[in-house]
């Protein structure tokens, strides 16, 4: 749903490592910059982190990435020079701060779980139609089929631009249940024609680029 923030629980957060990369500062000078100002930064809650594996093959110490409030984001952005760069970025975290939010309180509405709930019913359908296809796939020689699976629901949430369904509005829910009724309908013509698996995929792939684009027309007209 967006590139600079997360949500975690019913919380939105960004990090250090979102802010170094998008103002263009190293990692480790932003995080001096947290250190520097953490009983400013903790005024407005605890500072949490997470630390990552090294990213040199020779060892070494684990990267502290630390997680940051809205609060504390737009603080620590006052503590960084203020050029062009940090001032864009300043303006797109807090559209997608405000964005998130929106977005938490529309998953507690009566629409979002309903869309929700029957999203559920296609995508076991879905799920129904593709374990064909898996032993379908078996039959014509495939090594692998049961990746079958995780590859249909990634090029759905690809389609709707989506990474999770947690992470879904009302309307890309429900685009998202049209897209798998598509591919469950796709799969079954597919099989009963005798088609090659991977020409059904790439079958469901094609009606569900057209059915992007149409999809993208409705919403902008």
């Amino acid at each position: 749903m967006n590139d600079l923030v997360y949500l975690k629980k019913d919380d939105v957060f960004t990090d250090s490592m979102v802010i170094a990369k998008a103002t263009r500062n190293q990692h480790k000078s932003v995080v001096a910059v947290i250190k520097k100002y953490h009983k400013d930064l903790e005024d407005y809650g605890k500072l949490e982190f997470s630390d990552l594996k090294s990213t040199n093959p020779k060892g070494g110490r684990p990267t502290r990435i630390y997680q940051l409030t809205e609060d504390q984001a737009m603080l620590l952005m006052t503590y960084l020079d203020n050029n062009e760069i940090v001032r864009e970025f300043k303006k797109m975290l807090v559209k997608q701060f405000v964005a998130m939010r929106k977005f938490i309180a529309e998953k507690h509405t009566a629409a979002w779980l309903e869309t929700r709930k029957a999203g559920m019913i296609t995508r076991k359908e879905k799920t129904d139609m593709i374990k064909k296809l898996v032993e379908y796939a078996k039959t014509q020689g495939s090594k692998n089929p049961n990746m079958l699976y995780t590859v249909y629901s990634k090029l759905a949430n690809k389609i709707i631009g989506i990474k999770h369904r947690e992470d879904a509005t009302t309307m890309q829910l429900n685009n998202l249940s049209l897209a798998e009724h598509i591919i469950k309908n796709v799969i079954d013509t597919g099989i009963h024609a005798g088609s090659n698996y991977k020409d059904i995929f790439k079958e469901s792939k094609k009606r569900l680029e057209l059915f992007s684009d149409v999809a993208m027309l409705e919403v902008s007209g």
